[in-house]
């Protein structure tokens, strides 16, 4: 589980940023059983989910991209970049003392039974810092701290790294956790393994996800969940199948290079390719009596949020298997606000969610905020400043009554994080035409 994650320096964050997802104090006489998961071993109340509210361009998405930039950079810097190849992390470029600055990384979590505090800071040339904490019981170690090419590291706990580190094997534009993690160093793997179920993903473009979610349909168990959760829906879907690619029936419009190799994969692997989902729903006479099914092309004749949710099913069913932490960039793109917040009520769930799976997501529907669904320790805002600064704080911050109208007054300004707008009827003063003119 996710317990904090801190940006310092990376697009619209100039100053420190920290999305906690400790439970507060205050709240606890509000859905503390749905919505706050008890970590004993740590001492340590946990917010299932978290929802960001903010103006167009405020930086709800820049901070999803930075969890997205952190996970990938862990993930591939040892095995996709070559020795001065650039760090693709881009720092705060409206003023001067940050734009050649360095960018800082940190997250702390829960995974298999331990603390692990992590993080880095990065220019687009090298690695300047790194370290790693591991905390098993009551007290944090440190497993490695690095400053540059200079490294300090816990031999006995740490011993590949050591080895990495003697052997001067670790490249100033690479973290040394990736490259020992490729070493097969324990717990470097297991901080990777906690970012590889760390899943980010786009609820403004689907196709990301999709094909995850169409593979998950050839499994039984997976498919027949997925449809329970379409059918909750209300898509007036009944069943789902898969539609292989035939080779003797090829797009017209398909280049020849994709087609010989699609059909030396067929000929020569036995590979399979998906070219659409189907979507069966029933079917009725004049007299609104069923007579059968009928079979739609979800790529062509399904609407747009339908598309969306069979997309999403995927990697909301798998988060809440297997406990991990789902991140999702403008969710309510698309879907109903009654939709979204059946997702978010999975999360919230001491039944649906049994592993501690969390969501944490961007939205501008405020419906949510008057939903019930959240406390205030899981709202957050997030407001641009006059030279473009991106700031976050959280609902928890304010002296607010628990019964008041949180929607209404974010609307009215009384939070932030919403658009200041100019009066529109002024912007433009057209002239009436005559008549003769018109």
């Amino acid at each position: 589980m996710l317990i904090q994650f801190s940006i310092r320096n990376f697009k619209t964050f100039k100053e420190k940023t920290v999305l906690n997802m400790v439970a507060s104090n205050y709240d606890k006489s509000t859905r503390e059983k749905e919505n706050i998961t008890q970590q004993n071993d740590f001492n340590l109340r946990l917010l299932k989910s978290s929802v960001i509210f903010g103006a167009n361009a405020s930086g709800k998405s820049k901070l999803i991209d930075g969890l997205m930039f952190m996970k990938q950079f862990v993930i591939r810097s040892s095995k996709d970049s070559q020795k001065g190849e650039p760090i693709e992390v881009e720092p705060f470029k409206l003023q001067t003392d940050s734009e050649k600055d360095s960018s800082e990384f940190e997250v702390i979590f829960l995974y298999k039974k331990a603390m692990f505090r992590y993080g880095f800071e990065v220019t687009n040339e090298k690695v300047i810092s790194e370290w790693l904490y591991h905390r098993p019981k009551t007290k944090e170690v440190e497993i490695f701290y690095r400053e540059k090419q200079k490294f300090e590291i816990h031999s006995r706990n740490f011993s590949k790294g050591a080895f990495l580190v003697k052997e001067d094997v670790i490249r100033d534009n690479e973290l040394m956790l990736s490259k020992a993690a490729q070493f097969n160093d324990k717990i470097a793997g297991k901080v990777l393994d906690w970012f590889k179920g760390f899943k980010t993903i786009s609820g403004l473009n689907e196709s990301g996800y999709q094909g995850f979610t169409m593979s998950r349909t050839k499994d039984p168990k997976h498919k027949a969940k997925i449809l329970e959760l379409l059918k909750v829906a209300d898509l007036g879907i009944q069943d789902i199948s898969l539609e292989i690619l035939d080779v003797s029936k090829f797009p017209k419009d398909m280049p020849q290079e994709l087609k010989d190799m699609i059909s030396k994969k067929v000929k020569d692997e036995g590979a399979e390719f998906i070219s659409d989902v189907l979507t069966t729903h029933k079917k009725f006479d004049s007299n609104k009596k069923y007579v059968g099914d009928i079979k739609f092309s979800l790529d062509e004749e399904e609407s747009s949020g339908t598309k969306k949710f069979f997309a999403l099913t995927g990697p909301v069913l798998d988060s809440l298997e297997n406990g991990y932490v789902l991140v999702v960039d403008e969710l309510d793109s698309k879907l109903h606000p009654n939709l979204v917040c059946k997702l978010v009520s999975l999360f919230n769930s001491v039944e649906h969610n049994p592993n501690n799976a969390q969501l944490i997501f961007n939205t501008h529907d405020t419906n949510l905020l008057g939903s019930g669904l959240f406390r205030r320790d899981q709202i957050w805002f997030v407001e641009k400043d006059r030279i473009g600064v991106s700031k976050l704080f959280s609902l928890a911050d304010f002296a607010v009554r628990k019964n008041e109208n949180f929607e209404s007054n974010y609307i009215e300004g009384k939070y932030g994080a919403i658009p200041y707008l100019n009066a529109f009827e002024n912007l433009f003063n057209f002239k009436k035409l005559p008549n003769d003119e018109k």
